[in-house]
């Protein structure tokens, strides 16, 4: 139940911060909705649903335990649905700006509510001897690394924030492959605190899908800077117009 209320607590802050982004930088949505259609958030959600029961589940049932879900393995999916749409549609360049402020604030609360679900959440720590460590029940210190991935994801808000109010090129045109990188960066850390099933030497499941994340968001921000590059040289027009046509 806990974790059901977190998750609910994760949604609200996402929406609300969806909702302050759009006032203050409307040109994101903006942009979406021009080189969008429909499909594409269609395309979006099943892939984000289909990949966080698949990630989840994936470390979870081999090991005996009850199919789960993760926000890891929803990003993953949401990516691949997205990219997929985009080739299909002849989209180029990245259109998840308006997303990663939500995407930000909704993990950044969230990990308390994994936290705060205890044991059954299986999202625990390896035992610690530090004194931050955390009792989840069982009389054993564990590392919080929920707290870690939270105070993370609240880092990465504050400089995203900073850099969009002054402009830094990266955040206007990157702040997705951005994310993505931080994200995957973080959570590829702190994955070695965690008692997962490895599957490659020390990796498990989640290093393999965080370690996808970072190279997609370097692979597509070098893409984006090429193409910029490309246009700057060959053809005046603005950077965000359409490049195709969806009927």
């Amino acid at each position: 139940m806990l974790h059901y209320l977190g998750d609910g607590a994760a949604w609200t802050v996402a929406s609300l911060a969806g909702y302050w982004q759009y006032w203050i930088w409307p040109s994101d949505a903006q942009r979406l909705s021009r080189i969008t259609a429909p499909s594409y958030f269609v395309t979006l959600a099943l892939g984000g649903v289909i990949g966080a029961w698949l990630a989840g589940s994936l470390n979870t049932v081999p090991t005996g335990l009850a199919p789960s879900h993760s926000i890891a393995g929803a990003l993953a999916g949401a990516i691949v649905g997205v990219e997929l749409w985009k080739w299909r549609m002849g989209v180029h360049g990245s259109t998840g700006g308006a997303f990663v402020l939500p995407v930000a604030a909704g993990i950044m609360v969230g990990r308390w509510g994994c936290l705060f679900a205890g044991l059954a959440d299986q999202t625990y720590g390896i035992r610690t001897g530090l004194p931050w460590g955390v009792d989840l029940g069982d009389g054993v210190g564990r590392h919080p690394v929920e707290i870690y991935e939270s105070l993370a994801m609240a880092l990465f808000i504050v400089v995203y924030l900073v850099a969009r109010q002054r402009g830094a090129n990266w955040a206007t045109r990157h702040g997705f492959h951005a994310f993505a990188i931080w994200y995957g960066a973080q959570r590829f850390a702190v994955e070695f605190l965690k008692p997962y099933p490895k599957l490659a030497g020390p990796f498990n499941l989640f290093h393999l899908i965080c370690g996808g994340l970072v190279l997609y968001g370097i692979a597509w921000w070098r893409d984006g800077d090429r193409r910029a590059q490309s246009r700057a040289l060959s053809v005046s027009q603005p950077d965000d117009e359409p490049v195709r046509n969806l009927s």
